[in-house]
């Protein structure tokens, strides 16, 4: 009797196990198919006002350059500077071998000399026959020649002054003088050579005002930065600020490097930003709306920048292709591709595929 009791006793224990792994088993599936869904972060698109800023790398040159050259032929005795030097308008940077023309000077020192001779000659006679014409011991005609003689040799010491200005001014023209105060940047000729009227062999970047020079794509000059002002900073040193406006534009693109040459001047030049260091310059654009978004949004599809659309009807994703306005830090701005309103996955876009449903939490404050 005992032993029938102690069977039912164990049959009803398995019976009772049976239909709880039977329980377990239906209700594991259900667990399974929630774990299955991929787990996103989503924000909804918003416009905002976006102010961007330009930064572009230059360096620092002079408003105007003077290119020297010597206003004679000959060749070259002496060069007194090097690149680099500061001079002064009236300082005197090469020199000639003047031969031919100490030779001229010479001739025309002496010819003036000559006719001073011939004029004083004239005069004294000149005096004589107007006193003797004055006492009657003389003609007329003899007084006259007297004073056509002075008045000749008179000329003769006016051309001869004039010669001797001019063989003194090519005597000058064998020392070149740059005219104007500056730093010597450029340097094409030594000593020995023999350089041409008008050839260029030296190259001074003028004091004065100072420029700092960027090559700007050509895409920022169709929207200029609000009130043409520009900070500029020395790059190895960003303490030494100064700020510019658009002096010049260039009306051409550079084959090259499609870009297009800006020249800002300074307002002020601080003495560490000297002639061709390295300058940093800011610039920021009007305001204008634009989609921004996390930069964990953007998604390469197809070879083009993309972001994953959230529809919350479906609980599926779709990836959209985007035209990026600009990068920021750790942003990004949209100038087409999203609308305002719809919902961006930000997170957990690597496992997605396209018509993928998933369970999307919303960031707050995004």
């Amino acid at each position: 009797m005992t032993l029938s009791i102690d069977c039912a006793a164990i049959r009803l224990l398995l019976a009772i196990s049976a239909f709880g792994a039977v329980g377990s088993a239906y209700a594991e599936p259900a667990a399974t198919d929630d774990q299955t869904l991929a787990r996103v972060r989503i924000v909804t698109a918003r416009q905002t006002p976006i102010a961007s800023e330009a930064v572009l790398t230059g360096d620092i040159q002079a408003q105007a350059q003077v290119n020297v050259a010597f206003r004679t032929n000959g060749k070259v005795a002496q060069r007194r500077v090097e690149v680099g030097d500061h001079v002064e308008a009236d300082q005197v940077l090469a020199v000639l071998e003047p031969l031919t023309q100490q030779a001229n000077l010479d001739n025309a020192k002496a010819a003036l000399a000559s006719a001073e001779a011939l004029l004083t000659q004239a005069k004294v006679s000149f005096e004589r026959q107007k006193q003797l014409l004055a006492g009657g011991f003389t003609t007329r005609s003899t007084y006259d020649n007297a004073e056509q003689e002075l008045r000749t040799t008179q000329a003769s010491v006016d051309s001869a002054r004039a010669a001797l200005g001019t063989a003194q001014e090519q005597f000058s023209y064998t020392e070149l003088r740059a005219g104007v105060a500056g730093i010597v940047t450029s340097r094409s000729f030594e000593v020995g050579q023999v350089v041409q009227s008008g050839q260029t062999v030296l190259v001074l970047a003028q004091d004065g005002p100072r420029d700092a020079v960027f090559n700007v794509y050509e895409s920022l000059l169709a929207h200029p930065p609000t009130g043409g002002t520009i900070a500029v900073a020395l790059q190895s040193d960003p303490k030494v600020t100064t700020t510019g406006t658009v002096r010049e534009v260039s009306p051409t693109v550079d084959a090259a490097s499609g870009t297009v040459r800006v020249k800002i001047g300074l307002q002020t030049t601080p003495a560490a930003m000297g002639l061709g260091a390295v300058v940093v310059g800011r610039g920021r654009f009007a305001p204008r709306d634009s989609v921004v978004l996390p930069w964990s949004a953007l998604y390469r599809y197809d070879g083009n920048p993309s972001v994953w659309i959230f529809d919350p009807a479906t609980r599926k994703v779709s990836v959209r292709a985007v035209e990026i306005d600009h990068f920021g830090p750790d942003i990004i701005a949209l100038k087409r591709g999203v609308e305002p309103g719809e919902r961006v996955v930000v997170a957990g876009i690597q496992f997605l595929r396209p018509g993928q449903t998933v369970a999307a939490a919303e960031i707050a404050g995004q």
